[in-house]
């Protein structure tokens, strides 16, 4: 049988680059890529000894690389070649033939700039997975945003897209039989975004729901009585809190995220 191949795709900033190469270049041979592995923001000499173990161990592996920072990118070559494994310097010929165009030696801070971000989104994203449906009382002290609404108002969703535009976001539900946390009433309701919605729409979302779910669609969660008795006490707390309230029937999850930042911007609803 052919022996495929492994390739471990390397970068200090991310590995779209050598991805895309890769994909274009093993489409011209009739083999097949046994496996595929994403190393992005390599910021170190310990991570890249990870990644030469593990390449070490294959059989016939290839590293691709897009290292910028001079210190990584040779510790890289030479730990490589120490172990025999074939490597690729995808971005290398082309800086070099700019730089020996111009004159003018490339940046090596934005590697490092480009890891920050990602760290700082990976941050974001644990936040809001880690105060989702109000799981801590705590995340509504510190969120940068808090939603609010009735069940099956794309508060998650919401709040993962905001978490992506490096916002801290954090949702609570809002269910007549429960009072809420008395942090919301804390914060500054600026701070704060109610999600309301047309009850007859809401009803079809929840028996679809239910229905997906394999449960009774006529079960009393997605009655009209109960939905209509929901939102009432949701706008009442909305009220109550004196924050921003969002009609969200038939909106994207992107139109919402976009009305919040504008009101985080200083704008109005539209």
């Amino acid at each position: 049988m052919e022996e495929g191949v492994s390739i471990y795709l390397v970068s200090d900033s991310n590995v779209d680059t050598a991805e895309n190469i890769a994909s274009i270049a093993a489409a011209h041979f009739d083999t097949f890529i046994e496996k595929i592995k994403k190393y992005p923001y390599v910021g170190d000499k310990n991570q890249i000894e990870e990644i030469i173990m593990e390449a070490a161990n294959d059989a016939n592996s290839i590293i691709i690389h897009t290292m910028v920072v001079p210190e990584l990118k040779d510790y890289l070559l030479k730990k490589a070649q120490k172990f025999g494994i074939k490597i690729v310097d995808v971005m290398g010929p082309v800086i070099n033939a700019i730089e020996d165009s111009t004159g003018i030696s490339p940046h090596t801070n934005l590697a490092k700039n480009n890891r920050e971000d990602y760290l700082k989104k990976i941050e974001v994203i644990e936040f809001a997975v880690k105060y989702d449906d109000g799981k801590d009382a705590m995340g509504i002290l510190l969120a940068d945003v808090v939603v609010i609404g009735v069940s099956r108002t794309s508060k998650t969703p919401l709040c993962m897209y905001l978490a992506h535009k490096y916002i801290k976001a954090a949702n609570l539900p809002l269910v007549p039989e429960i009072e809420p946390p008395q942090e919301l009433f804390e914060i500054n309701p600026k701070k704060i975004f109610g999600l309301t919605i047309d009850p007859e729409v809401l009803v079809k979302i929840r028996k679809e729901r239910l229905k997906s779910l394999g449960l009774d669609a006529n079960a009393i969660y997605a009655t009209e009585e109960r939905v209509k008795k929901e939102i009432k006490y949701a706008e009442e707390v909305m009220k109550r809190v004196g924050c921003t309230v969002i009609d969200v029937t038939n909106k994207a999850v992107e139109e919402t995220a976009n009305v919040i930042l504008n009101v985080l911007k200083g704008g109005e609803i539209s």
